[in-house]
């Protein structure tokens, strides 16, 4: 397996893993981490480690994953879409790559970038948006830093339109109403994000709806 240098370029995606296996070699505290992100997105994860924390532990009790309780073995990433390895243990970590290599399965390997196929990025969530962000390997303590500015910026609060949004182009799509980028981005002001915390849902869908028919460059489709 070619190694990759910490300066690698990445292309930046977002997997579907719902109902997907995915498998986690390590039951550790960063184990952990990874295995309730994994099934925060729906996925069917397997955990294949001789030791866990109790929270991996927990999660296998109440059926929410697969627990393989023993060391790993060639042929655990059978069937697998993506996998992880967090484990401390330079010799296994070395040997899930290669069968990783072999099934052509992503693979993550915390902290030993040459060895992985993705990364993954620090992560902000604030309702069903999501920023990832990464430094390519080079300054994991930089992404959090950054992560955590994210978090407190003022911006993050437009996350909050995110379902508002999606209502409204519902509505203008359905009236074959089409309004331009700049559009949305004059609409989606500081006026409708006020009304929206102060709770007056209606009124601020209202108001997008409004400020976007009345957009200059909107155009509504004419049926032949």
């Amino acid at each position: 397996m070619a190694q990759r240098t910490a300066t690698h370029k990445h292309y930046p995606v977002f997997l579907t893993v719902e109902g997907r296996r995915c498998v986690v070699i390590g039951g550790g505290t960063i184990a952990e981490r990874k295995v309730e992100g994994l099934l925060d997105a729906g996925a069917e994860v397997i955990v294949v480690t001789p030791e866990c924390t109790a929270g991996v532990r927990a999660l296998a009790d109440a059926g929410e994953v697969t627990l393989v309780e023993r060391a790993y073995e060639p042929g655990d990433l059978a069937g697998a879409f993506i996998a992880i390895a967090a484990t401390d243990d330079s010799d296994v970590n070395e040997a899930v790559s290669r069968e990783a290599t072999e099934r052509n399965v992503p693979l993550n390997v915390v902290d030993v970038t040459h060895l992985c196929t993705f990364i993954a990025p620090s992560i902000v969530r604030r309702g069903p948006v999501t920023l990832a962000m990464s430094t390519g390997g080079l300054a994991p303590a930089l992404a959090r830093k950054l992560r955590e500015s994210l978090e407190a910026n003022d911006a993050l609060a437009f996350a909050d339109l995110a379902e508002m949004t999606a209502r409204v182009r519902a509505d203008l799509r359905g009236r074959s109403v089409t309004v331009d980028p700049e559009g949305w981005q004059a609409s989606l002001n500081a006026e409708v994000l006020d009304l929206f915390q102060n709770g007056e849902t209606e009124r601020a869908e209202a108001r997008l709806t409004e400020l976007l028919e009345s957009w200059p460059h909107w155009v509504k489709a004419v049926a032949p």
